[in-house]
């Protein structure tokens, strides 16, 4: 199961499974981010490369208009899945 929530910062709180299942619910909240914006990635247990796509789209499109995701709370196992498909100078890590 995978949610995706806005909390009161602004900050999206990503919950579950990001699979291909749940893509098509990440793939519209995604769109509708037009600034910068803060990705909460505490509670995340799993992410596909759906998932990586996914965030690599929304973050080609936000930094077309200076703009970007903002990556945080990873734990070490989803930290090294960016580093190991060379995200890290993709994405600004918190």
């Amino acid at each position: 199961m995978f949610e995706i929530t806005q909390v009161e910062s602004g900050t999206l709180l990503l919950k579950g499974r990001l699979d291909a299942a749940a893509a098509p619910k990440a793939r519209r909240v995604l769109e509708d981010v037009h600034t910068t914006c803060r990705l909460n990635f505490s509670d995340l247990d799993y992410i596909a490369s759906v998932g990586l796509g996914l965030l690599a789209a929304a973050q080609k499109r936000l930094m077309a208009s200076g703009h970007g995701l903002i990556l945080a709370d990873l734990n070490p196992h989803m930290r090294e899945i960016f580093s190991l498909a060379g995200f890290e100078g993709i994405f600004e890590f918190e």
